[in-house]
């Protein structure tokens, strides 16, 4: 099997506009939770989210794309863009057909759907539909976009499995370079949510928090206090590709990925399972591809929503693969980020590259009263970032529907 490496990265988050501001405001335990901008949230048991900040798409994209594209699209080329330029990409001179867009999104253009609906029912009902309404809307134009203004002819599609999306398409990703199918590969996620429709329904479902007065400290993972996620929107894009061609171009290489677990809890609609089965599978399959053990890994950005069931589900999980006794890091990167759905993979996973890059553990922050069972077993890396040889970091995802994906990055070595 040939080996797959990380020669590019990009990132459009609420803490930072880049990847490099992303890491940066990461790593220093900065939260990106304000008031919702987007719309009037008077009705609505939550009023804020992780929106991005001093963000103008026309700074990045001109009018013609930004009236075509969804912001999810729009996301998604503004990251990928990034991404490229840091890989220091000449496709000119790299065989276009063998390079491929995996790309994921939970929603798609959610937001299109919502404003043009709305405009039909208060129009009187009048078919005037924008004609871009279908392509701003499905969830797979993103990596059409992308491709077609890279002109690149390999593989291409979309990942859709709720908030496993990234991960799921990087696993994807990884295995067709692997396989000699591609020779890289554009992958990532991304998400533009924070829309009444998406907050109504997560609050519908008594998902997000609603502790207004305390936006952004609301988001606590593990904490006994938490009561659920905080939505946030971006993209993060990761430029994959196989060794030998990106020592050939003179590549700087930022890590490996060596392995990829995928699962399902079976279990309930929305709902964790209990006892964590299915990320138990997860991260077992994971570090099976991988061919590691357990105590190989150093770090585990783990999921960690700030749910009350789905946090403790994670923790029993990671308490059954690598037992009580370890040296084992965690943290929990969606107390800063807030959650961002589908393109939570993405992000994360750039974050676990910069920590196996940089030898830092990024904090968790805001949690102050651990799960009394585990505050003690497991280092959750609070308040503060942490300087530590990070040689293998492990990447958690979960989705509503049960599903999930897990990744596994390594410090690269010739």
């Amino acid at each position: 099997m040939r080996r797959v490496v990380v020669t590019g990265i990009g990132a459009l988050t609420p803490i930072g506009n880049n990847a490099n501001d992303f890491w940066h405001s990461l790593i220093g335990g900065k939260s990106g939770a304000a008031p919702i901008t987007r719309f009037d949230t008077t009705k609505f048991k939550t009023k804020f989210a992780c929106e991005l900040k001093n963000f103008n798409p026309l700074d990045f994209i001109n009018k013609a794309e930004a009236r075509r594209y969804d912001l999810y699209t729009q996301y998604a080329l503004i990251a990928v863009e990034e991404a490229i330029k840091e890989g220091n990409i000449n496709f000119d001179e790299l065989n276009r057909n063998r390079i491929g867009v995996i790309w994921g999104s939970g929603n798609g253009g959610i937001e299109t759907f919502q404003q043009q609906i709305t405009e039909f029912v208060l129009g009187n009902r009048t078919p005037r539909f924008n004609p871009f309404f279908i392509p701003k809307m499905i969830v797979d134009i993103a990596s059409g976009v992308i491709s077609i203004k890279y002109e690149l002819r390999g593989i291409n599609f979309t990942t859709v499995s709720a908030c496993a999306t990234s991960n799921t398409a990087i696993i994807d990703a990884y295995n067709y370079i692997k396989w000699n199918k591609a020779d890289m590969i554009i992958t990532g996620g991304s998400e533009a949510a924070i829309t009444e429709s998406s907050v109504g329904g997560f609050n519908a479902s008594r998902a997000l928090s609603t502790n207004n007065d305390n936006a952004q400290t609301a988001s606590m993972p593990f904490d006994v206090n938490r009561d659920g996620f905080v939505i946030g929107e971006g993209a993060g894009a990761i430029i994959l590709e196989e060794l030998e061609q990106a020592k050939k171009r003179g590549a700087t290489i930022l890590a490996e990925i060596i392995g990829g677990g995928m699962a399902a809890d079976a279990y309930h609609l929305t709902g964790t399972h209990p006892d964590g089965e299915g990320a138990y599978l997860g991260m077992h399959a994971a570090l099976e591809d991988a061919n590691i053990q357990p105590k190989d890994i150093d770090y585990i950005n783990v999921h960690a929503t700030s749910t009350p069931q789905g946090d403790l589900s994670e923790l029993k999980a990671i308490e059954r693969v690598f037992g009580t006794k370890n040296k084992l890091n965690i943290s929990a990167t969606k107390s800063m980020t807030g959650h961002l759905l589908g393109a939570a993979g993405a992000i994360e996973a750039i974050a676990c590259i910069k920590a196996v890059k940089e030898d830092i553990v990024p904090p968790t922050i805001n949690s102050r009263e651990i799960e009394p069972e585990y505050k003690n077993m497991f280092d959750f890396t609070l308040d503060k970032k942490q300087n530590k040889t990070v040689n293998y970091a492990m990447s958690n995802t979960f989705g509503f529907g049960g599903h999930i994906a897990t990744t596994i990055f390594k410090k690269y070595e010739e």
